[in-house]
């Protein structure tokens, strides 16, 4: 099986899918940050293809950029959310995030 990446935002606060929000794809390497992908969630919260798909997947270090100031508003706490990681084979990643203005959780998600 090869490599891709996924994700899902929900707004826990509202209690639906978070969609509209702007997400960025970076691959580290070092001190370097490359931009691979920048997508926008669905109304169902994720984005309409892999950011990462099984074409472009290398193990490596990655880092999810989620643009949450914009999406939250005016009565918000957060503004970027910046989730680094790591994947070490080829396999599906999915790194949800749950989101609220003042908090967020993820996990390695299947």
């Amino acid at each position: 099986m090869a490599g891709y990446l996924t994700t899902h935002v929900l707004d826990t606060a509202r209690g639906c899918p978070a969609a509209g929000l702007t997400i960025t794809l970076f691959r580290l390497e070092g001190e370097t940050r490359t931009e691979l992908a920048r997508m926008v969630t669905n109304a169902d919260g994720r984005t309409d293809a892999p950011i990462l798909p099984e074409s472009e997947f290398a193990t490596g270090s990655y880092e999810l950029l989620f643009h949450a100031g914009p999406y939250l508003g005016e009565a918000r706490f957060l503004e970027d959310i910046p989730i680094r990681f790591r994947m070490d084979e080829a396999a599906h990643y999915h790194v949800p995030l749950l989101l609220s203005p003042y908090g967020y959780s993820t996990y390695r998600g299947s």
